[in-house]
């Protein structure tokens, strides 16, 4: 599987969530399994590029290669800007974001919405293309099936990006208008598959590896990318790779696997936030983690009262150390009190 010139170890890709993958979650998935990753979406605004959120957004340091940088926005000449000040800072793959159904991202025709305006949307797509054209650097585009049930119009889209010079492809197997509602469909990936001579890659409802299996013999997609199943489980990945190399289920992890990513997880994310706000940021990770785990509703109200960061390290560490000797967790009434 490539992008360009970038050879993937596998085709086995995370997507990109606001506020979910970050540099730390990136670099989880990608020591699980996954060959892929691209950048939480960053901004294409010029008076946000430096702010906290950004740049925190932007951070790419220790992570292996390629650097994927997701970009939004509406004006196809500042969007060319975004796509040139990322490759500055060491982006290696641009991604368009036209995909996002958040009511504040299309509210401001960005996202998703760019899809009721094709021209628009080309434009957009050629000048990020030119742009990132004289660097080597391959521009990819993720995006819905369409705005609405009546207007599903990707396969247009795929077909112009393409020519446009687009290298891959993405398709969330939903409209804008049904944001994650529903059931993903897939028949539209596999026409945009028939259609054209990039990669193209499936993305939605993939959260198992017998579906992930499903939706590549349906489509024919040359890659998966897995979303929301991947919060708390970013070891979907390895499962995927050993289903789709054996045909067998890969055992779960042990607590003991899981209190060492764990931890690597959470000592990379405090310090790229720092203690105050990683580990505020940090406690959505650990109840995805233990949602459906021995003990996990008492450990998730036992985290939220933690502030520092040795504390919650220290009570990552018994809650996994009990389950591995077959103990449920115990906490003080207080601390478990909502």
């Amino acid at each position: 599987m490539r992008i360009g010139p970038h050879l993937l170890p596998n085709p086995w890709f995370v997507a990109p969530m606001a506020g979910v993958t970050d540099r730390p979650f990136r670099m989880l998935c990608k020591r699980l399994g996954a060959g892929y990753a691209v950048s939480e979406m960053v901004t294409s605004r010029p008076d946000l590029q430096h702010s906290l959120k950004t740049s925190r957004r932007a951070n790419h340091d220790g992570e292996s290669a390629p650097i994927a940088v997701q970009i939004a926005g509406t004006d196809a000449a500042m969007m060319a800007d975004a796509a040139r000040h990322n490759i500055d800072r060491g982006a290696q793959i641009i991604d368009i974001n036209m995909g996002c159904p958040a009511k504040k991202v299309c509210d401001k025709w960005a996202g998703s919405a760019l899809m009721q305006d094709e021209s628009l949307a080309l434009d957009i797509v050629q000048a990020v293309v030119d742009a990132c054209v004289p660097h080597g650097v391959p521009v990819t585009l993720k995006m819905r099936t369409g705005w609405c049930a009546s207007e599903k119009n990707a396969p247009r889209i795929a077909l112009l990006a393409e020519r446009a010079g687009v290298a891959m492809l993405t398709v969330h197997g939903r409209t804008r208008e049904q944001k994650y509602a529903g059931v993903a469909e897939h028949d539209t990936v596999a026409a945009i598959k028939a259609q054209v001579n990039i990669p193209v890659v499936a993305n939605g409802d993939i959260d198992s590896p017998q579906k992930a299996a499903e939706v590549l013999r349906q489509t024919g997609a040359d890659a998966l990318m897995v979303g929301r199943a991947a919060q708390g489980r970013p070891w979907i990945f390895r499962e995927i790779d050993h289903y789709m190399a054996t045909g067998e289920l890969l055992a779960p992890p042990t607590p003991q696997e899981m209190r060492q990513w764990m931890l690597q997880h959470l000592d990379e994310h405090y310090a790229l936030y720092g203690e105050f706000t990683g580990v505020r940021s940090a406690r959505k990770h650990l109840a995805w983690y233990t949602q459906s785990l021995p003990g996990g509703d008492a450990f998730r109200r036992h985290i939220n009262r933690i502030d520092n960061t040795s504390d919650q390290l220290q009570a990552v560490t018994r809650y996994f150390d009990a389950l591995a000797a077959d103990l449920v967790p115990e906490y003080e009434l207080e601390a478990c009190s909502p």
